[in-house]
């Protein structure tokens, strides 16, 4: 079977890490994965804030909910949605960059990140490494800003634990596939899949 396949169909999300770090040429090559992610016109709204200092990566420790492997992991990575850049762009073209009520940029935003996220999932697993995302990074948006100075229009969206595994955790079950791919329109009939997934989980 296809080895990426197989990998992404083995994927566990691992909360305790080695004390080993990434080699820079490995953690190279997994942002410049990050970096060839598709995104909405090829605007790349997204950045991402590398977490390297002790301090601030246990004060992203205490406001991502205490979650220890924020500050455990060897790597950690806080994914932001950032129009910030296309904002400057405006500006040198000397146009309106038109925020204020544009929903739409939020899930444009919001989409980038995901993507980007779930591209360093994979690309940190194809070295062997284990990942964990944390959510827990917009408990407390404010202070997260504040603590790693995001200009205006960027937002913290999900952080990412990256490190080599010291755990190896059985795999979570999933949902039916007939309770979540459906053909041409939505099926409502998805009580009896969601028994049966109680049972299993």
């Amino acid at each position: 079977m296809n080895t990426t396949i197989t990998q992404l169909q083995q994927h566990t999300s691992i909360r305790r890490y080695k004390d080993e770090a990434i080699a820079p040429s490995i953690l190279q090559a997994i942002t410049a994965a990050i970096q060839q992610a598709p995104s909405w016109i090829n605007g790349q709204q997204m950045t991402i804030i590398r977490v390297t200092d002790k301090e601030k990566r246990d004060k992203l420790t205490a406001l991502a909910g205490n979650q220890a492997y924020v500050a455990q992991a060897p790597e950690f990575f806080v994914f932001c949605l950032d129009f910030y850049r296309a904002y400057e762009a405006a500006k040198l073209e000397g146009t309106e960059f038109a925020v204020e009520g544009n929903i739409d940029l939020l899930l444009v935003g919001a989409t980038d990140v995901g993507i980007a996220l779930g591209t360093a999932v994979v690309a940190a697993e194809s070295f062997g490494l284990g990942t964990v995302a944390i959510g827990g990074v917009r408990k407390s948006p404010k202070e997260v800003i504040e603590l790693l100075e995001l200009p205006p229009y960027v937002y913290p969206v999900s952080g990412l634990c990256i490190g080599y595994p010291d755990e190896a955790p059985a795999l979570k079950p999933r949902l039916p596939q007939e309770a979540q791919i459906f053909n041409n329109a939505y099926d409502r009939n998805v009580a009896p899949h969601l028994h049966v997934y109680n049972e299993q989980f």
